[in-house]
């Protein structure tokens, strides 16, 4: 199927839309295009928009993907590719079902730019299986083309060279222009660790009065994914093209990590340290999807290398069996530590915290994301965007009783019911580490890992400022 492969005219009467299961769009197929059935076919979940023609004036464009059988032998080619059909009147059926046009971010974004370019696509090259170099030249440049619109002049693109490409452009350019009251958007062809970059660079830098908000699209092209899955943008299989083009601005919720004196960052396969920014003399990070210690912090942590990253999703579970069944036959880790919860706003200002009685731990998690990656409910009662950060814990286990617990979050959260977990709403969770050995003291922020200083300590905090809105449907 090519792009506005067919005229107007020839499908005035001829496109119909049928709701029953996931809906399907149908047209008879083209000359020379042989089906069984004679009827071409596009699953509502594959609809991108219906927009009016840009080359007909009374006629519509029905903008769509297809899925790329290519890329399931080479995982760093594009899922799906951008396409478009045109008519000159959709079913009416059809445009109901969608969120509509004349509301979305892209309407409002299209109507106010300015002649200066503010539109940044960033393209980040090691995320995921390094599918985010394809998808661009093959789904979100296609559509922008489509849309008549032109590099330099309506967006400028950004190729990663380094894992501090995108700290270095928000500090370059979108922090300025933000506290300027500029508006900007960003389509981030990124995993979580994106998103992350961003937050903590406005978040850790002085903002202006004027400060307004950049606006992010994500394309989920990491491993996990968790705040597309989370916040609804893979709730269809455009790869976050329909947020785009019909999506609206919500407010992101940030909850903010401080550590005890010397926790650094782990980087390049933890062969390096980096400093944490610091809070009125705290080490800080702030984070948008998840903190955990533990078992879920160590397989994120140990599969963070290039050679794990090949295989994609998969790599937690790899990583999960060497952390579960440690190969010289030895249980899995004990992890020692003092966890404390504080369950309401005025627990947290306080300084009432409730120590939950426990010898040793295997799992602490905290999170606002209901997914960390697709099918794996970690939080069950989570909602998109909620704000509302939740717990779920469980102590020292066997390593085939955790493979049991988490194998549940597969079946839509029922680990959550299980009488050794524990999840519940909170405002804040402190764990004061009891580890001689580094390995043990690790903390995964979004992704990333901090080491924390023997003897010292984690506090996360729901809420850390509200520097941007992401687009989703």
């Amino acid at each position: 199927m090519g792009q506005e492969a067919i005229a107007p005219s020839h499908l005035e009467e001829t496109i119909t839309y049928e709701r029953s299961g996931e809906g399907v769009v149908s047209w008879p197929n083209r000359i020379g295009t042989e089906s069984e059935t004679g009827y071409e076919k596009i699953p509502f979940p594959n609809i991108v928009a219906v927009v009016p023609a840009l080359s007909a004036p009374r006629g519509h464009s029905i903008l769509y993907v297809e899925d790329n059988p290519a890329s399931k032998d080479d995982k760093s080619l594009a899922p799906v590719v951008f396409r478009s059909l045109a008519g000159s009147r959709p079913p009416a059926r059809l445009v109901d079902d969608l969120p509509p046009v004349d509301v979305s971010f892209w309407s409002a974004w299209r109507a106010t730019r300015t002649s200066e370019t503010n539109l940044h696509i960033v393209v980040s090259t090691g995320s995921g299986t390094g599918q985010a170099r394809d998808v661009w030249n093959r789904l979100l440049k296609p559509l922008l083309d489509f849309l008549q619109m032109e590099e330099k002049t309506d967006y400028v693109v950004h190729f990663t060279k380094s894992d501090s490409t995108v700290t270095e452009l928000t500090n370059e350019i979108l922090l300025p222009r933000a506290n300027l009251g500029i508006a900007q958007a960003v389509v981030l062809l990124a995993g979580d660790g994106g998103m992350v970059d961003v937050i903590n660079t406005l978040l850790s830098a002085e903002r202006s009065p004027s400060y307004q908000k950049p606006n992010v699209i994500v394309m989920p092209l990491g491993t996990g994914n968790a705040l597309a899955h989370s916040s609804g943008v893979t709730a269809d299989n455009t790869m976050g093209l329909r947020s785009l083009i019909l999506g609206t601005a919500k407010e992101l919720p940030v909850f903010t990590a401080s550590f005890s004196p010397g926790a650094r960052y782990l980087v390049d396969e933890s062969r390096q340290e980096r400093p944490l920014h610091e809070h009125n003399g705290t080490p800080t990070a702030y984070g948008a999807v998840v903190c955990s210690w533990g078992l879920h912090a160590a397989l994120v942590s140990d599969s963070d290398t290039a050679e794990y990253r090949k295989f994609g999703v998969e790599r937690f579970k790899m990583a999960a069996k060497e952390a579960l069944f440690p190969s010289d036959g030895s249980p899995c880790h004990e992890y020692k530590g003092r966890v404390l919860v504080a369950r309401t706003q005025s627990e947290l200002q306080t300084g009432k915290w409730e120590l939950i009685e426990r010898d040793s731990h295997g799992y602490i998690l905290a999170t606002f994301c209901r997914y960390l990656e697709k099918g794996f409910t970690i939080s069950p009662q989570s909602q998109p965007l909620d704000s509302q950060l939740r717990m779920v814990h469980f102590g020292h286990v066997s390593g085939q009783d955790a493979v049991d617990i988490m194998g549940k979050a597969y079946k839509g959260g029922k680990h959550v019911e299980d009488a050794r977990v524990g999840y519940e709403a909170i405002e804040g969770l402190r764990i004061e580490f009891e580890e001689d050995d580094g390995r043990w003291r690790r903390v995964c922020v979004d992704g990333k890992t901090v080491r924390v200083e023997q003897g010292g300590w984690v506090e996360i905090r729901s809420g850390g400022g509200s520097v941007l809105d992401v687009i989703t449907t």
